[in-house]
């Protein structure tokens, strides 16, 4: 029987619960550990090493290469879905060509109301800020 391994370490237990789901659909057992002591304490998370992702040790490989092939295609999926019919603005990102853009009114406003239209824009996909 293999041993377990640290295989990641997370702030959070939201991205190492998503982790640990994309292992499990790829057929890679993973647990996780220190999750519930940190979320019940945060401040211990420096003393115990954060939460910890691990997987056995014969599919520490495997697990890795889930991940980086997760990752490489989420990267790749914002790179084709830069479309959206009759969109807001007429214009795209002028880093990445999406569409997919809001005007970010956090500068022109004060406890939530604007006052002022904002010429600042950000792009939903790469995060890129600009102005028009």
């Amino acid at each position: 029987m293999s041993n377990l391994v640290r295989f990641k370490f997370y702030e959070s237990a939201l991205e190492a619960n998503r982790d640990k789901q994309i292992l499990a659909e790829n057929g890679v057992n993973s647990f996780i550990a220190n999750e519930q002591l940190i979320q019940s304490d945060w401040l211990l998370s420096q003393a115990v090493g954060g939460i910890q992702l691990q997987v056995f040790e014969n599919d520490l490989e495997k697990a890795k290469e889930i991940l980086k092939n997760y990752n490489d295609n989420e990267a790749y999926s914002l790179e084709v879905e830069h479309t959206i019919t009759n969109p807001e603005f007429d214009f795209v990102c002028p880093k990445c060509g999406s569409n997919h853009i809001y005007r970010d009114d956090s500068a022109t406003s004060f406890f939530g109301i604007s006052f002022l239209t904002s010429h600042q824009f950000k792009c939903y996909y790469c995060g890129n800020e600009f102005n028009r």
